[in-house]
């Protein structure tokens, strides 16, 4: 391959405020682009996000079944958080939202992607573990379950299954569609995997 060009510095050059919410910031920025000029984008600022994909001893993946306003359907995907408690390691998030969501803990983790879910518009991160040896566990002291997590059901579905569920279009959720086909490929070839101290 040829040599990639000296990046450009996509400088902001200014920045408004539009929305500030519970959860995320819509932000407008006028950016440098190449060749001169500037143009403006528009960024939704999130804290980041946690998924697990928890496989017990027999090979089967833990799913949920929960309804999303935006798209307004029920979605199969991962027991998964927001990074929305201040210092928590993500890992210890991940570990706490395996707890609230589907009262199990794991001996073992593993992290298995980073991802940016819409980078073109937001800077939402998620990373995305492997928890296996699972143990049942009562939902952390002060946890109450409210709003859509009311009508939540959880499964257990073989990994192969859900690898098929995938390529049918039934689980959409990129979170769940990113860790189902890591983790199916983690128990295929045994890549190296990241520190789970990773980002």
């Amino acid at each position: 391959m040829a040599d990639d060009p000296a990046p450009h510095d996509y400088r902001v050059l200014a920045t408004e405020t539009v929305y500030e919410g519970r959860v995320i910031r819509l932000d407008k920025d006028t950016v440098a682009m190449p060749g001169g000029g500037d143009s403006v984008r528009e960024v939704v600022h999130h804290p980041g996000a946690v998924a697990v994909v928890a496989l017990d001893d027999d090979g089967f993946v833990v799913l949920l079944r929960q309804y999303r306003h935006p798209v307004g359907d029920y979605l199969w995907e991962l027991p998964a958080g927001l990074r929305d408690a201040d210092g928590e390691p993500p890992v210890e998030t991940a570990k706490r939202e395996l707890a609230e969501e589907v009262r199990l803990a794991a001996d073992r983790w593993s992290l298995l992607t980073t991802h940016y879910s819409s980078p073109g518009f937001c800077d939402e991160q998620v990373l995305v573990y492997l928890a296996e040896g699972l143990t049942d566990v009562d939902r952390p002291e002060g946890f109450t379950v409210e709003h859509e997590e009311l009508d939540m059901t959880v499964e257990r579905l073989p990994l192969a299954d859900a690898v098929q569920q995938v390529f049918d279009g039934r689980i959409r959720n990129v979170s769940a569609v990113v860790g189902v086909l890591a983790a199916a490929q983690v128990r295929a070839t045994a890549p190296r995997l990241r520190d789970v101290d990773a980002t």
